[in-house]
This record gives structure tokens, C-alpha cells and sequence, in this order.
């Protein structure tokens, strides 16, 4: 397989984008851990106390997969510098490398959105309970 210079750069707009919401997945998650923190403290429910812990798995979760990001981008930006030097074999084994963080990065992304699924179906059931408790009563 023939690797010109173009082939890492390709990637390039689909890391950044994959980075940007990461990035506003970890926001997203910072505000909601800071009122979930707050909400515990007035309430010490079993059930904020769970979604903490859930979101604590979460954040290392977003952590790696930038990390994965961040060295696939860089990994490219490697190739494209070794493939510039003449080295088309390295240049491959370094894109192909790129590739497989990149897979890892989209792998723990999926285990991620599973695990926040998990959360909002936690909040449905105690939503139901909720239901079920005032419609006996």
C-alpha cells in the first residue's frame, strides 16, 4: 500500500472534531458533578451517591479516550514528518499505529456512552418508583 503525505492528514479533521467532544462531554460532566455534589450534601441520597460513583468511572473514561485521541493526532503528525524524511516503511507501521489509537479512543467512546445510558436509566426507574409510590398512595 502506497502512504503519501495526504493519507495522515485526512485524519486530521475527524481527530479534531472526536477531541472537541470529548472536551464538551467532560464539561458537560464537571457541571454535573458539581451539583450532583451539592445535591448530596443536602440530601445524602443512595441514589445521587451512585450517579457520582458512575461519573467518576466516566471521567476517567473521557480522560483516556483524549489521550488516545491526542497520540493518534500526534502520531499522524509523526508520519507526515517521517514520511516527508523519505521512510515510507516506518511511515506506514507509525499511520498504522495512529489508526489503532484511534480505534481505542472510538472504543472506550462507545464503552462511555454505555455507561451514561446506564445512568440516565437509573434515573428513570427512581422516576418510575416516584410515579408508582404516588399513584398507591
Amino acid at each position: 500500500m502506497e502512504i503519501t503525505l495526504t493519507t495522515p492528514a485526512l485524519l486530521f479533521p475527524a481527530i479534531s472534531l472526536l477531541l472537541l467532544a470529548y472536551t464538551n462531554r467532560f464539561m458537560a460532566l464537571a457541571n454535573l458533578i458539581r451539583s450532583l455534589k451539592s445535591r448530596y450534601a443536602s440530601t445524602h441520597s443512595h441514589l445521587v451517591y451512585g450517579q457520582i460513583k458512575n461519573l467518576r468511572t466516566r471521567l476517567v473514561l473521557i480522560r483516556n479516550m483524549q489521550a488516545f485521541g491526542i497520540a493518534s493526532i500526534f502520531g499522524c503528525v509523526l508520519c507526515m514528518f517521517i514520511l516527508f524524511a523519505g521512510y515510507l516503511e516506518i511511515g506506514q507501521y507509525i499511520f498504522g499505529l495512529s489508526t489503532i489509537l484511534l480505534m481505542a479512543s472510538l472504543a472506550l467512546a462507545m464503552r462511555e456512552i454505555q455507561i451514561s445510558v446506564h445512568a440516565l436509566e437509573l434515573e428513570l426507574d427512581d422516576l418510575e418508583d416516584e410515579t408508582q409510590d404516588a399513584t398507591e398512595n
